[in-house]
């Protein structure tokens, strides 16, 4: 149960599912798992600089499309929106119907 978390554990969950809402959203076949997310936070305290590295070695190509800026701040901009709703335990890989920003 979410109660019996740590509560360091509880919020890097959450944010992290904020996260993922917020690239569902914007039509991104992205998923941050925990691994994933612990990493990035390893790198930097910086959520900017987190979605940048994330980008830069994950997502190149989109690069080629869009302003790393411009996508790093929509990023944030969505996940500030599910900060307070997002739930641990969802997982944002089951929905099916997701379409990849600028694909």
């Amino acid at each position: 149960m979410l109660n019996d978390l740590p509560i360091a554990l509880r919020h890097n969950d959450m944010e992290r599912n904020a996260y993922n809402a917020a690239f569902h959203d914007l039509g991104l076949r992205w998923h941050w798992d925990s691994d994933t997310y612990i990493d990035l936070l390893r790198r930097s305290p910086s959520p900017h600089a987190q979605i940048r590295h994330y980008l830069e070695t994950r997502h190149p190509h989109l690069l080629k499309a869009y302003d790393a800026e411009f996508l790093a701040r929509a990023i944030q901009d969505r996940a500030a929106h599910h900060r307070e709703r997002a739930c641990p335990s969802f997982d944002w890989r089951a929905i099916a119907a997701v379409r990849e920003l600028g694909f």
